[in-house]
């Protein structure tokens, strides 16, 4: 549970939830010395997450409630849920009859799989079981999963078999999201195997689109999913601040906002 960086709250949240399932229960001064914080703002945080249900106190710290199955993906799904589906509605104008999609396990994308149910004649490659199952149910879309070693707090497999499957495929459009943001050095996750599985994948397809709620713009992250160069469009909830639009611009990245 090294992070190594600070993360923006949103962020942060959805990697304490995931710090949770991997250990069941974590001290607060852990937490504070591993995402580079105050104690106070982990209580905040832990504050936050225990009136949506998902987490509970114990002295000194937290752990996940008895309805562990539920977090931390559940509970990731939603946090910013409201931008996370506007910004899925209007990534869904994208989408046509007969494209091939690479979606990725982020929740945000996971919005997006559902308003792209009714779309006709899909393929979807995704490495996500969450995203998988719920198209399976929705839609008549041609879905292939993309597996190798499943990583439980994110219901997604990232390892080197994941990415050389997707890889079959020739994606229309490639959607993913991210912890953050950069002028300087693009799109970040905060777990390697994350950022590696999109290195690995999204050179592959025709176009790159980022999902990412304002929150992300300027945060810290660990490792680089991916530069300016390798990502076509960002759709996203609010404006980027003066330095990320001044990169995406000269990145040639065009930014919609929902």
């Amino acid at each position: 549970m090294t992070q190594g960086t600070a993360l923006n709250q949103s962020a942060r949240l959805e990697a304490l939830l995931s710090a949770l399932a991997d250990q069941g229960a974590c001290s607060i001064a852990d937490l504070a010395t591993a995402f580079d914080v105050s104690e106070e703002t982990i209580r905040r945080d832990i504050r936050r997450l225990e009136q949506d249900g998902a987490v509970r106190k114990v002295h000194g710290g937290v752990r996940l409630p008895d309805r562990r199955a539920e977090a931390p993906w559940r509970q990731r799904l939603n946090i910013n849920a409201e931008a996370k589906k506007r910004i899925a509605a209007h990534a869904a104008e994208l989408v046509e009859a007969g494209m091939t999609l690479l979606l990725d396990s982020s929740t945000t994308v996971f919005w997006l799989a559902r308003r792209i149910a009714s779309v006709r004649d899909l393929t979807v490659v995704t490495n996500s079981l969450e995203t998988a199952g719920e198209l399976a149910a929705l839609s008549d879309a041609r879905i292939f999963l993309a597996g190798g070693a499943v990583t439980p707090a994110y219901r997604a497999s990232f390892d080197a078999d994941a990415a050389a499957y997707a890889n079959r495929f020739v994606p229309d459009l490639a959607f993913f999201s991210i912890v953050a943001v950069d002028a300087a050095h693009g799109f970040l996750d905060h777990e390697p195997e994350e950022a590696a599985y999109a290195r690995a994948v999204l050179p592959n397809a025709r176009k790159a689109v980022c999902l990412t709620d304002a929150s992300k713009f300027g945060a810290a992250g660990r490792a680089q999913a991916a530069d300016w160069s390798q990502v076509a469009m960002i759709v996203t909830d609010q404006p980027p601040p003066a330095a990320v639009a001044a990169a995406a611009r000269d990145g040639g990245v065009e930014v919609r906002i929902a």
